[in-house]
């Protein structure tokens, strides 16, 4: 008989990661809330742990341990339970209290969409449901786009025009924390910072009913965050060519794009292209490349129909 060691190693309880966490820890926490998650999917399956076991190729004596939480599952074997369970892993991981049921029916309607209508539905949900009762949406610029594409500079120069205050989101933050954005970094890492990020937002919000707000070229990659951004303020994308994003950034004296040399350029060409779909989620978008300040200010400003020059027409 031929033996299959790795289907066989699957097949056993994962006793190296199954050593009990702490209770006060954040990821004993998270093992109890994912095996609630397993043990309440099954259910409503109407799925025996038997059936589920052998379904998913794992020892019924490990699921049992990961149904308690004690079972730390390696994301292969979490894939092969959330398969045999019909569901994708990610709900499988989720790390937020259990959606309603009518969120999930709507996240699964919009998922079938295709792109067009995807844009359509977003904006109708914009219309219907963005800013809450008191905000105005028209009066709140925020300037989205990667580092070095001229937000600063051309906030500035439109907050002046608009004759309403201009606020760096990542300043905010450091006032928030005390602390600077690599100490930040340094010391509590990427998640601290995004939770951050998100309270200086609601108390900028909270504090003023129009500025012009430059935020942080990553701001985008935060769903929850940049959905507040976009249901609360008229948002523009700045955009630049990605030579002229790097000769900004060394012009302003931070040298750390040029660590690796050529490689620096290729990682910033990478990036802008991943975000590239969700910087098209603004309102309205202006290319600095080749212009003055200047004239990108009285682009913005002659935004046909609404936006910025109808935003600065209101508060004349």
């Amino acid at each position: 008989m031929h033996y299959n060691a790795s289907k066989a190693a699957a097949m056993k309880p994962a006793r190296k990661n199954t050593k009990p966490l702490s209770a006060n820890s954040d990821s004993a926490a998270y093992l109890r809330r994912l095996g609630d998650r397993v043990r309440t999917m099954r259910a409503r399956r109407g799925m025996a742990r038997k059936v589920l076991a052998q379904q998913a190729r794992v020892s019924e004596r490990y699921l049992a341990q990961l149904e308690s939480g004690q079972g730390n599952c390696s994301i292969v074997l979490l894939r092969r339970i959330a398969r045999a369970l019909g569901l994708p892993v990610e709900e499988m991981v989720y790390d937020r209290p259990d959606r309603p049921a009518e969120a999930v029916l709507v996240a699964q309607m919009i998922e079938r969409l295709p792109p067009p209508a995807l844009q359509e539905a977003r904006e109708m949900l914009q219309r219907r449901f963005g800013s809450p009762p008191g905000e105005h949406r028209e009066r709140r610029i925020a300037l989205i786009g990667l580092r070095g594409g001229g937000k600063s500079t051309l906030g500035r120069l439109l907050a002046s025009e608009r004759r309403v205050p201009f606020i760096e989101l990542d300043g905010e933050v450091e006032r928030l924390s005390g602390a600077t954005l690599s100490e930040i970094f340094e010391m509590f890492g990427q998640e601290r910072f995004r939770h951050m990020e998100r309270e200086a937002l609601e108390k900028v919000l909270e504090r003023h009913e129009q500025f012009v707000l430059a935020t942080s070229g990553s701001i985008v990659t935060e769903p929850a965050t940049y959905e507040r951004l976009l249901s609360s303020c008229f948002t523009v994308w700045v955009r630049a060519e990605p030579d002229e994003h790097m000769r900004r950034v060394i012009a302003q004296g931070d040298l750390r794009p040029m660590g690796e040399g050529t490689r620096a350029m290729a990682d910033l060409v990478a990036i802008l292209k991943s975000r590239e779909p969700l910087y098209a989620n603004a309102d309205a978008t202006i290319v600095t490349t080749g212009r003055t300040p200047e004239q990108n200010v009285e682009e913005l400003l002659n935004l046909p129909g609404h936006g910025v020059g109808a935003a600065a027409s209101a508060i004349e």
